[in-house]
């Protein structure tokens, strides 16, 4: 990465303002359920401390309040959380700009702040200039540690880069060399799963893999409009009609560069979602029914190509694995995946993410992003505007 780290800087004295991605999930007591971006922070903001930087100004959004000040999505909660993981008093402020704040800021005998929502104000996700500069105006350096939000061009990941010397923090820096080397220069075999319920979600992705990857492993919803291109019965089972085409030629087009497509051969099926207890597994989904997991002969088949892997990228649930009747091959899958050994396993967050962490086996995976569409944009090998407005590693003073 040719981008300045937080570690290519002298923090000493310095005021550092610090992009986290701190949107984390909510209970309707406005508990926090689960602190795993939280957590991911901690080492940036450990190190920064460690430097001696005169204050650390922490800022992020949490749910979507649309430039409306909304109570249940304050970052009290946050502060609450961090203070505790850290070990070290945090100033929580109403919120994130003005002369007020500033002031504030500057009297403060506290390291750490914590802004309000940034998404209390409009400007933030139309990356408006002079909101940007306000928040530039809190520090002297900028950090990015917030990679869930990197690839959107908002004014706390973007334009605030116009300001001030910009560098990336340690989570950001390893989600970059872990999604950036399985594109670009993966140990062989590369084998990627795909899942999740639409091939639309995922066809960039496809196609940027099809010429890097060994092969292709489809499940989850996606994996029916696939099934559907080939001809075969899919009963009610979720399907894009209109993308049966497109998924016809990505399966011609895998045949031709010689990179192996394979997908579910059999399934776990039910009548409704509601009558789990009804569930059958098939060679050949009848109508009326829909599949909700693959089956125990595709799961044998889909090990059969992981066991000789050397980098896996999984994106996307084999099933509904949110319910537990349905969630056999995603959990088969992971706990898989978690006890290969010398393999880099990379999971490409959200539900992924999620489906790895119900299971327990967060700590047996190499990488676990913690951002589900930037993830996603980087495997599609796409540049994301909060990487690439950071100061270059030749180019520093220059802001």
């Amino acid at each position: 990465m040719n981008k300045l780290t937080v570690k290519d800087i002298d923090l000493k004295g310095k005021k550092v303002i610090m992009r986290v991605d701190f949107n984390v999930p909510l209970d309707e007591q406005l508990n926090i359920t689960d602190t795993r971006r939280i957590e991911a922070a901690l080492p940036t903001i450990q190190y920064i401390l460690e430097q001696g930087s005169a204050k650390l100004i922490l800022m992020s959004h949490l749910g979507r309040p649309k430039g409306e000040i909304i109570d249940s999505m304050r970052l009290t909660p946050v502060a609450k959380k961090l203070q505790e993981l850290l070990g070290e008093e945090i100033l929580k402020l109403d919120d994130c700009v003005g002369d007020e704040i500033k002031a504030v800021i500057g009297s403060s005998t506290q390291r750490v702040i914590l802004l309000e929502n940034l998404r209390f104000h409009k400007q933030e996700t139309k990356n408006d200039p002079e909101f940007a500069k306000q928040l530039a105006s809190l520090a002297e350096i900028y950090v990015n540690d917030a990679f869930g939000t990197a690839h959107r061009a908002h004014a706390s990941t973007e334009g605030i880069t116009r300001y001030l010397t910009s560098a990336a923090g340690f989570l950001l820096k390893k989600e970059i060399d872990f999604l950036g080397k399985a594109i670009n220069s993966p140990e062989k075999p590369f084998v990627v799963i795909l899942g999740g319920a639409k091939v639309s979600d995922k066809i960039l992705l496809i196609e940027n893999l099809i010429s890097k990857a060994d092969a292709i492993i489809i499940g989850g919803g996606m994996a029916y409009t696939f099934l559907k291109a080939q001809g075969k019965s899919i009963g009610n089972s979720i399907c894009e009609n209109d993308k049966v085409d497109l998924a016809k030629s990505l399966l011609e087009k895998a045949e031709a560069v010689g990179v192996k497509m394979v997908l579910t051969s059999d399934y776990v099926i039910v009548e409704s979602f509601d009558r789990p207890e009804g569930k059958q597994t098939v060679d050949d989904i009848p109508d009326g029914w829909e599949s909700v997991d693959i089956g125990p002969k595709t799961c044998v088949e889909y090990k059969e190509i992981l066991s000789t892997a050397k980098t896996v990228v999984w994106n996307g649930p084999m099933g509904v694995f949110e319910i537990d009747a349905f969630a056999q091959g995603t959990r088969e899958i992971a706990e898989y995946l978690a006890g290969l050994e010398n393999v880099t396993t990379i999971i490409g967050g959200g539900d992924s993410a999620a489906a790895v962490s119900k299971f327990g086996l967060d700590d047996k995976m190499t990488h676990i992003s913690t951002g589900g569409g930037a993830s996603l944009e980087l495997l599609e090998g796409k540049e994301l505007p909060g990487i690439v407005a950071l100061t270059d590693q030749d180019k520093v003073g220059v802001k």
